[in-house]
Protein backbone atom coordinates (compact mmCIF):
# COMPACT_ATOMS: atom_id res chain seq x y z
CA UNK A 1 0.00 0.00 0.00
CA UNK A 2 1.15 3.54 -0.76
CA UNK A 3 0.92 5.61 2.44
CA UNK A 4 1.08 9.40 2.58
CA UNK A 5 2.23 10.60 6.00
CA UNK A 6 2.00 14.22 7.14
CA UNK A 7 4.13 16.08 9.67
CA UNK A 8 3.86 19.76 10.52
CA UNK A 9 7.53 20.09 11.53
CA UNK A 10 10.94 19.40 10.06
CA UNK A 11 11.96 15.77 9.61
CA UNK A 12 14.16 14.40 11.02
CA UNK A 13 14.05 14.20 13.98
CA UNK A 14 10.85 12.56 15.13
CA UNK A 15 11.42 9.09 16.55
CA UNK A 16 7.76 8.02 16.54
CA UNK A 17 7.25 9.03 12.91
CA UNK A 18 10.49 7.31 11.90
CA UNK A 19 9.72 4.13 13.84
CA UNK A 20 6.26 3.83 12.32
CA UNK A 21 7.35 4.61 8.78
CA UNK A 22 10.31 2.21 8.82
CA UNK A 23 8.18 -0.58 10.32
CA UNK A 24 5.57 -0.13 7.60
CA UNK A 25 8.26 -0.13 4.91
CA UNK A 26 9.69 -3.35 6.36
CA UNK A 27 6.17 -4.80 6.19
CA UNK A 28 6.10 -4.12 2.43
CA UNK A 29 4.41 -0.71 2.26
CA UNK A 30 5.56 2.40 0.42
CA UNK A 31 5.79 5.48 2.66
CA UNK A 32 5.96 9.08 1.49
CA UNK A 33 6.30 11.79 4.13
CA UNK A 34 5.03 15.37 3.73
CA UNK A 35 7.15 17.67 5.89
CA UNK A 36 7.13 21.43 6.27
CA UNK A 37 10.57 22.83 5.50
CA UNK A 38 11.50 25.62 7.90
CA UNK A 39 15.28 25.58 7.50
CA UNK A 40 16.00 25.14 3.78
CA UNK A 41 16.77 21.43 3.71
CA UNK A 42 16.64 19.38 0.52
CA UNK A 43 13.18 19.28 -0.96
CA UNK A 44 13.41 15.55 -1.54
CA UNK A 45 15.39 12.94 0.37
CA UNK A 46 15.16 9.24 1.18
CA UNK A 47 15.84 8.42 4.83
CA UNK A 48 15.83 4.74 5.84
CA UNK A 49 13.48 4.07 2.94
CA UNK A 50 11.12 6.94 3.80
CA UNK A 51 10.54 9.13 0.75
CA UNK A 52 10.60 12.57 2.36
CA UNK A 53 9.15 15.52 0.45
CA UNK A 54 9.69 18.90 2.10
CA UNK A 55 7.67 21.99 1.28
CA UNK A 56 9.28 25.37 1.90
CA UNK A 57 7.52 27.73 4.28
CA UNK A 58 8.67 30.83 6.08
CA UNK A 59 8.76 31.92 9.68
CA UNK A 60 5.28 33.43 9.33
CA UNK A 61 3.75 30.01 8.66
CA UNK A 62 5.65 28.59 11.63
CA UNK A 63 4.24 31.28 13.91
CA UNK A 64 0.76 30.84 12.51
CA UNK A 65 0.85 27.10 13.23
CA UNK A 66 0.56 27.91 16.95
CA UNK A 67 -2.64 29.79 16.08
CA UNK A 68 -3.98 27.07 13.79
CA UNK A 69 -7.26 26.79 15.65
CA UNK A 70 -7.58 30.46 16.53
CA UNK A 71 -7.40 31.84 12.99
CA UNK A 72 -7.72 29.95 9.65
CA UNK A 73 -4.69 31.54 7.96
CA UNK A 74 -2.29 28.63 8.59
CA UNK A 75 -4.65 26.15 6.94
CA UNK A 76 -5.28 28.45 3.97
CA UNK A 77 -1.54 28.85 3.38
CA UNK A 78 -0.71 25.15 3.27
CA UNK A 79 -3.69 23.63 1.47
CA UNK A 80 -2.12 23.99 -1.96
CA UNK A 81 1.06 22.27 -0.77
CA UNK A 82 -0.94 19.40 0.67
CA UNK A 83 -2.96 19.04 -2.51
CA UNK A 84 0.20 19.10 -4.62
CA UNK A 85 1.75 16.35 -2.45
CA UNK A 86 -1.32 14.11 -2.78
CA UNK A 87 -1.58 14.74 -6.54
CA UNK A 88 2.09 13.84 -7.01
CA UNK A 89 2.39 10.86 -4.65
CA UNK A 90 -1.06 9.34 -5.28
CA UNK A 91 -1.32 7.69 -1.84
CA UNK A 92 -4.01 5.17 -1.00
CA UNK A 93 -4.35 6.37 2.60
CA UNK A 94 -3.53 9.59 4.45
CA UNK A 95 -1.75 9.26 7.80
CA UNK A 96 -1.77 12.49 9.85
CA UNK A 97 0.76 12.80 12.67
CA UNK A 98 -0.67 14.97 15.46
CA UNK A 99 -3.43 17.47 14.79
CA UNK A 100 -1.85 20.73 13.57
CA UNK A 101 -2.31 19.85 9.88
CA UNK A 102 -5.54 17.93 10.35
CA UNK A 103 -8.01 20.71 9.50
CA UNK A 104 -6.30 21.48 6.20
CA UNK A 105 -5.89 17.80 5.28
CA UNK A 106 -9.54 16.97 5.90
CA UNK A 107 -10.49 19.97 3.73
CA UNK A 108 -8.16 18.97 0.88
CA UNK A 109 -9.32 15.35 1.14
CA UNK A 110 -12.84 16.40 0.16
CA UNK A 111 -11.40 16.30 -3.38
CA UNK A 112 -9.61 12.93 -3.04
CA UNK A 113 -11.90 11.05 -0.63
CA UNK A 114 -9.11 8.84 0.75
CA UNK A 115 -9.22 6.97 4.07
CA UNK A 116 -7.61 8.95 6.90
CA UNK A 117 -5.55 7.76 9.86
CA UNK A 118 -5.21 10.26 12.71
CA UNK A 119 -2.11 9.53 14.80
CA UNK A 120 -2.21 11.49 18.08
CA UNK A 121 1.22 11.43 19.70
CA UNK A 122 -0.16 13.17 22.79
CA UNK A 123 -3.26 14.90 24.12
CA UNK A 124 -2.26 18.23 22.63
CA UNK A 125 -5.11 20.37 24.03
CA UNK A 126 -4.32 19.26 27.58
CA UNK A 127 -0.56 19.54 27.44
CA UNK A 128 -0.80 22.96 25.78
CA UNK A 129 -2.18 24.29 29.06
CA UNK A 130 1.23 23.57 30.61
CA UNK A 131 3.15 25.58 28.00
CA UNK A 132 4.70 28.72 29.48
CA UNK A 133 3.81 30.85 26.43
CA UNK A 134 0.11 30.05 26.97
CA UNK A 135 0.31 31.44 30.49
CA UNK A 136 1.73 34.82 29.45
CA UNK A 137 0.89 37.61 27.02
CA UNK A 138 0.10 37.35 24.12
CA UNK A 139 -0.35 33.57 23.94
CA UNK A 140 -2.66 33.59 26.94
CA UNK A 141 -5.17 35.64 24.95
CA UNK A 142 -4.58 34.29 21.44
CA UNK A 143 -4.47 30.52 21.96
CA UNK A 144 -7.57 28.86 23.38
CA UNK A 145 -6.93 25.23 24.40
CA UNK A 146 -10.69 24.57 24.50
CA UNK A 147 -10.87 25.20 20.75
CA UNK A 148 -8.09 22.65 20.22
CA UNK A 149 -10.01 20.20 22.39
CA UNK A 150 -13.17 20.67 20.32
CA UNK A 151 -11.18 20.12 17.11
CA UNK A 152 -9.45 17.04 18.47
CA UNK A 153 -12.83 15.47 19.26
CA UNK A 154 -14.10 16.42 15.79
CA UNK A 155 -11.09 14.91 14.03
CA UNK A 156 -11.32 11.67 16.02
CA UNK A 157 -14.91 11.34 14.85
CA UNK A 158 -14.06 12.10 11.20
CA UNK A 159 -11.02 9.83 10.90
CA UNK A 160 -11.34 6.27 9.66
CA UNK A 161 -8.73 5.06 12.16
CA UNK A 162 -7.15 6.72 15.20
CA UNK A 163 -3.76 5.74 16.59
CA UNK A 164 -3.20 6.48 20.30
CA UNK A 165 -0.29 5.88 22.66
CA UNK A 166 -2.00 3.99 25.51
CA UNK A 167 -5.16 2.11 26.35
CA UNK A 168 -5.88 4.87 28.85
CA UNK A 169 -5.85 7.39 25.99
CA UNK A 170 -8.28 5.14 24.13
CA UNK A 171 -10.60 5.02 27.13
CA UNK A 172 -10.53 8.82 27.30
CA UNK A 173 -11.23 9.14 23.57
CA UNK A 174 -14.23 6.83 23.85
CA UNK A 175 -15.87 9.41 26.10
CA UNK A 176 -16.04 11.72 23.06
CA UNK A 177 -19.06 9.72 21.81
CA UNK A 178 -17.10 8.08 19.02
CA UNK A 179 -19.31 5.49 17.39
CA UNK A 180 -16.95 2.53 16.94
CA UNK A 181 -14.41 1.21 19.47
CA UNK A 182 -12.60 -0.70 16.71
CA UNK A 183 -11.66 2.66 15.18
CA UNK A 184 -8.77 2.85 17.65
CA UNK A 185 -5.28 1.35 17.53
CA UNK A 186 -2.99 1.53 20.57
CA UNK A 187 0.68 2.05 19.73
CA UNK A 188 2.90 2.84 22.75
CA UNK A 189 6.23 4.64 22.35
CA UNK A 190 8.32 1.65 23.34
CA UNK A 191 12.01 1.20 22.53
CA UNK A 192 14.02 -0.72 19.96
CA UNK A 193 15.84 -3.18 22.19
CA UNK A 194 18.25 -4.16 19.45
CA UNK A 195 19.38 -0.51 19.27
CA UNK A 196 19.19 0.59 22.91
CA UNK A 197 20.93 -2.47 24.34
CA UNK A 198 23.82 -2.18 21.89
CA UNK A 199 25.02 1.20 23.17
CA UNK A 200 28.33 0.52 24.96
CA UNK A 201 28.54 1.44 28.64
CA UNK A 202 30.84 4.34 29.45
CA UNK A 203 32.77 3.27 32.57
CA UNK A 204 33.70 6.84 33.54
CA UNK A 205 30.02 7.62 34.27
CA UNK A 206 29.70 4.75 36.73
CA UNK A 207 33.02 5.72 38.33
CA UNK A 208 31.86 9.31 38.90
CA UNK A 209 28.90 8.17 40.97
CA UNK A 210 30.46 5.13 42.63
CA UNK A 211 29.75 4.76 46.34
CA UNK A 212 26.47 6.69 46.24
CA UNK A 213 22.87 5.53 46.35
CA UNK A 214 21.90 6.93 42.97
CA UNK A 215 18.41 8.01 41.92
CA UNK A 216 18.42 8.51 38.15
CA UNK A 217 16.07 10.58 35.99
CA UNK A 218 16.48 10.93 32.20
CA UNK A 219 14.71 13.23 29.75
CA UNK A 220 12.97 16.59 29.83
CA UNK A 221 13.53 18.10 33.29
CA UNK A 222 10.54 20.49 33.24
CA UNK A 223 8.64 20.96 36.47
CA UNK A 224 5.55 19.17 35.17
CA UNK A 225 7.71 16.04 35.05
CA UNK A 226 8.01 16.12 38.85
CA UNK A 227 11.72 16.90 39.01
CA UNK A 228 11.06 19.41 41.78
CA UNK A 229 9.29 16.68 43.76
CA UNK A 230 12.39 14.51 43.40
CA UNK A 231 14.64 17.28 44.74
CA UNK A 232 12.32 17.80 47.70
CA UNK A 233 12.45 14.05 48.41
CA UNK A 234 16.26 14.12 48.37
CA UNK A 235 16.15 16.96 50.90
CA UNK A 236 13.95 14.84 53.17
CA UNK A 237 16.27 11.82 52.89
CA UNK A 238 19.72 13.41 53.10
CA UNK A 239 20.00 12.86 56.87
CA UNK A 240 18.74 9.25 56.82
CA UNK A 241 20.67 8.29 53.67
CA UNK A 242 23.83 10.45 53.56
CA UNK A 243 25.05 8.77 50.37
CA UNK A 244 21.85 9.52 48.44
CA UNK A 245 22.37 11.26 45.10
CA UNK A 246 19.95 12.45 42.42
CA UNK A 247 21.25 12.42 38.84
CA UNK A 248 19.19 14.53 36.41
CA UNK A 249 20.08 13.73 32.80
CA UNK A 250 18.31 16.25 30.57
CA UNK A 251 17.36 19.87 30.43
CA UNK A 252 14.51 22.35 30.27
CA UNK A 253 14.12 26.11 30.34
CA UNK A 254 12.91 25.71 33.94
CA UNK A 255 16.22 24.24 35.11
CA UNK A 256 17.14 27.46 36.89
CA UNK A 257 14.14 26.92 39.20
CA UNK A 258 15.51 23.48 40.09
CA UNK A 259 19.03 24.81 40.61
CA UNK A 260 17.73 27.51 42.92
CA UNK A 261 15.91 24.82 44.91
CA UNK A 262 19.18 22.91 45.23
CA UNK A 263 21.02 26.04 46.38
CA UNK A 264 18.34 27.03 48.89
CA UNK A 265 18.31 23.53 50.42
CA UNK A 266 22.13 23.18 50.34
CA UNK A 267 21.86 20.08 48.16
CA UNK A 268 24.82 20.79 45.88
CA UNK A 269 26.52 17.55 47.01
CA UNK A 270 23.34 15.53 46.55
CA UNK A 271 22.12 16.54 43.09
CA UNK A 272 23.92 16.46 39.73
CA UNK A 273 22.65 18.36 36.70
CA UNK A 274 24.10 16.51 33.72
CA UNK A 275 22.37 18.57 31.04
CA UNK A 276 21.20 17.08 27.79
CA UNK A 277 23.10 13.96 26.75
CA UNK A 278 22.99 11.86 23.61
CA UNK A 279 20.65 8.88 23.96
CA UNK A 280 23.67 6.60 23.45
CA UNK A 281 24.80 7.61 26.96
CA UNK A 282 21.44 6.93 28.62
CA UNK A 283 22.25 3.25 29.31
CA UNK A 284 25.44 4.31 31.10
CA UNK A 285 23.61 6.76 33.35
CA UNK A 286 20.79 4.31 34.01
CA UNK A 287 23.29 1.56 34.78
CA UNK A 288 24.82 3.82 37.43
CA UNK A 289 21.43 4.10 39.16
CA UNK A 290 20.08 2.09 42.07
CA UNK A 291 16.54 3.36 41.45
CA UNK A 292 15.16 5.04 38.31
CA UNK A 293 12.29 7.49 38.52
CA UNK A 294 9.42 8.99 36.54
CA UNK A 295 7.67 11.35 39.01
CA UNK A 296 5.22 12.91 36.53
CA UNK A 297 2.63 15.29 37.93
CA UNK A 298 -1.01 14.42 37.33
CA UNK A 299 -2.89 15.85 34.36
CA UNK A 300 -4.99 14.25 31.65
CA UNK A 301 -2.00 14.09 29.30
CA UNK A 302 0.36 12.42 31.78
CA UNK A 303 -2.46 10.14 32.96
CA UNK A 304 -2.91 8.74 29.46
CA UNK A 305 0.61 8.50 28.08
CA UNK A 306 3.93 6.81 28.80
CA UNK A 307 7.27 8.44 29.37
CA UNK A 308 9.65 6.55 27.04
CA UNK A 309 12.17 6.52 29.87
CA UNK A 310 10.32 3.81 31.82
CA UNK A 311 11.07 1.27 29.08
CA UNK A 312 14.70 2.36 28.96
CA UNK A 313 14.91 1.79 32.72
CA UNK A 314 13.29 -1.62 32.36
CA UNK A 315 15.74 -2.61 29.63
CA UNK A 316 18.62 -1.89 32.02
CA UNK A 317 17.08 -4.17 34.70
CA UNK A 318 16.41 -1.38 37.18
CA UNK A 319 13.82 -1.03 39.92
CA UNK A 320 11.42 1.78 39.02
CA UNK A 321 9.72 4.40 41.15
CA UNK A 322 6.92 6.24 39.35
CA UNK A 323 4.09 8.58 40.25
CA UNK A 324 0.49 7.42 40.21
CA UNK A 325 -0.38 8.67 36.72
CA UNK A 326 -2.58 5.73 35.65
CA UNK A 327 -0.84 4.75 32.40
CA UNK A 328 2.60 4.30 33.92
CA UNK A 329 1.22 3.06 37.25
CA UNK A 330 -0.68 0.28 35.47
CA UNK A 331 2.47 -0.93 33.71
CA UNK A 332 4.63 -0.89 36.83
CA UNK A 333 2.01 -2.65 38.97
CA UNK A 334 1.01 -5.25 36.38
CA UNK A 335 4.65 -6.13 35.68
CA UNK A 336 5.69 -5.90 39.36
CA UNK A 337 8.78 -3.96 38.39
CA UNK A 338 8.66 -0.99 40.74
CA UNK A 339 6.87 1.07 43.36
CA UNK A 340 4.35 3.87 42.96
CA UNK A 341 4.17 7.15 44.90
CA UNK A 342 1.51 9.82 44.99
CA UNK A 343 2.29 12.49 42.39
CA UNK A 344 3.60 15.79 43.71
CA UNK A 345 4.05 14.27 47.18
CA UNK A 346 7.71 14.46 48.19
CA UNK A 347 7.10 12.72 51.52
CA UNK A 348 5.52 9.70 49.85
CA UNK A 349 8.26 9.61 47.24
CA UNK A 350 10.87 9.74 50.01
CA UNK A 351 9.14 6.89 51.85
CA UNK A 352 9.24 4.70 48.74
CA UNK A 353 12.92 5.51 48.10
CA UNK A 354 13.68 4.63 51.72
CA UNK A 355 11.91 1.29 51.29
CA UNK A 356 13.96 0.48 48.20
CA UNK A 357 17.17 1.60 49.91
CA UNK A 358 16.54 -0.68 52.88
CA UNK A 359 15.68 -3.70 50.73
CA UNK A 360 18.35 -4.51 48.11
CA UNK A 361 16.72 -7.89 47.40
CA UNK A 362 13.50 -6.12 46.47
CA UNK A 363 15.38 -3.87 44.05
CA UNK A 364 16.95 -6.90 42.39
CA UNK A 365 13.61 -8.71 42.10
CA UNK A 366 11.88 -5.65 40.63
CA UNK A 367 14.73 -5.17 38.15
CA UNK A 368 14.51 -8.77 36.98
CA UNK A 369 10.77 -8.43 36.45
CA UNK A 370 11.36 -5.22 34.52
CA UNK A 371 13.86 -6.83 32.17
CA UNK A 372 11.61 -9.82 31.53
CA UNK A 373 8.62 -7.58 30.82
CA UNK A 374 10.40 -5.29 28.38
CA UNK A 375 11.70 -8.25 26.37
CA UNK A 376 8.35 -10.03 26.38
CA UNK A 377 5.88 -7.20 25.86
CA UNK A 378 7.14 -3.62 26.06
CA UNK A 379 9.39 -3.25 23.01
CA UNK A 380 8.79 -1.91 19.52
CA UNK A 381 8.95 -5.29 17.76
CA UNK A 382 5.91 -6.35 19.81
CA UNK A 383 3.91 -3.14 20.03
CA UNK A 384 4.23 -2.24 16.33
CA UNK A 385 2.09 -5.25 15.39
CA UNK A 386 -1.20 -3.38 15.90
CA UNK A 387 -0.07 -0.74 13.40
CA UNK A 388 0.94 -3.40 10.87
CA UNK A 389 -2.39 -5.20 11.33
CA UNK A 390 -4.31 -1.97 10.82
CA UNK A 391 -2.71 -1.44 7.41
CA UNK A 392 -3.12 -5.10 6.50
CA UNK A 393 -6.85 -4.63 7.09
CA UNK A 394 -6.88 -1.55 4.85
CA UNK A 395 -5.56 -3.75 2.05
CA UNK A 396 -7.92 -6.65 2.69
Amino acid sequence: MRIGMFLDTNFPPDSRVENEAVSLIEAGHDVYLFSLNYDKRKNEEIIRGIKVRRYDVGKLVYKLSALAYTFPFFHWLIQNKLSQFIDTVQPEVLHIHDMVLAEAIFKVNEKFNLPVVLDLHENRPVIMQEYSHLKTFPGKYLIDASKWQHKQEEFIERADKVVLVTKEAKEEALTYKVSAEDKFVVLPNTIHLNIFKKYPLNPTIAQRFDGRFNIVYTGDTGLRRGTDTAIEAINILKEDIPEIHLILVGRNTEDEVLKEMVRSMSLQDYVSFEGWQDVSLFPSYIDAGDVCISPLKRNLHHDTTFANKIFQYMAMEKALLVSDCPAQENVIKSEECGLVHEANNANDMADKIRRLYNNPKLRVALGKNALEAVFARWNWDVTKQELISMYDNFEA
